[in-house]
C-alpha cells in the first residue's frame, strides 16, 4: 500500500483548478457572491438545496473508497456549524476517469464552503471527528445523469 496523500489547507489558489472557496467576509454587514461559480449546463434541471447531518469518517489516515462526479452540474458545500472536514478532489486522466495519481487533499477552515465546478471528480462529503450539519447545492433533474459513482481502492489521507 503506499504512503496516504497529506491534506493540506484550504486557499483558493490551490483549489482554482477544481472550483471555488467559499468564505464568510470578515467585515460585519459585508455580503460576497458567487454566482460565477453556479453551473447548471442543463437548462431543464431545477435547483436542488438539501441539508444532511452528515456522520463522521473513521479511521486515520482517512480511508476514501469511491469517487464522484456532476458532469452538469456545479456542487456546494457549506458547513452550518463549526466543524473539521476533508475535500478530496482529481484531475481527469487520458481515460476520462479520476487521475488519483494527481488527486489533492484539502482541509477547509472554520468559515470555509467550497464550490466544485461542472464535473470534477471529488470523494463525497468527508467529515472527521463529528457530526455535522451542511448545506448541499446543486442542479438536479433525478436521472442517472445527475452524478457518477466509481468505488476506487482504498486512497488514505492523512489528516
Amino acid at each position: 500500500m503506499s504512503a496516504p496523500l497529506h491534506a493540506t489547507p484550504l486557499t483558493a489558489e490551490a483549489f482554482a483548478p477544481f472550483g471555488d472557496v467559499l468564505e464568510v467576509p470578515t467585515e460585519p454587514g459585508r455580503r460576497v457572491y458567487f454566482d460565477r461559480a453556479l453551473a447548471n449546463l442543463r437548462p431543464d434541471a431545477p435547483p436542488s438545496l438539501s441539508l444532511i447531518l452528515a456522520a463522521p469518517v473513521m479511521g486515520r489516515p482517512v480511508p476514501l473508497v469511491e469517487i464522484e462526479r456532476h458532469v452538469f452540474s456545479s456542487q456546494s458545500f457549506v458547513p452550518l456549524a463549526p466543524c473539521r472536514w476533508l475535500v478530496l478532489v482529481a484531475p481527469h486522466g487520458a481515460d476520462g476517469g479520476p487521475d488519483l495519481a494527481a488527486a489533492r487533499a484539502f482541509l477547509p477552515g472554520p468559515g470555509q464552503g467550497i464550490t466544485l465546478k461542472a464535473d470534477t471528480w471529488h470523494a463525497p462529503l468527508t467529515v472527521l471527528d463529528t457530526p455535522a450539519p451542511f448545506a448541499i447545492f446543486m442542479w438536479r433533474d433525478w436521472t442517472a445523469a445527475d452524478e457518477e459513482i466509481r468505488p476506487m481502492a482504498p486512497l488514505l489521507v492523512a489528516v
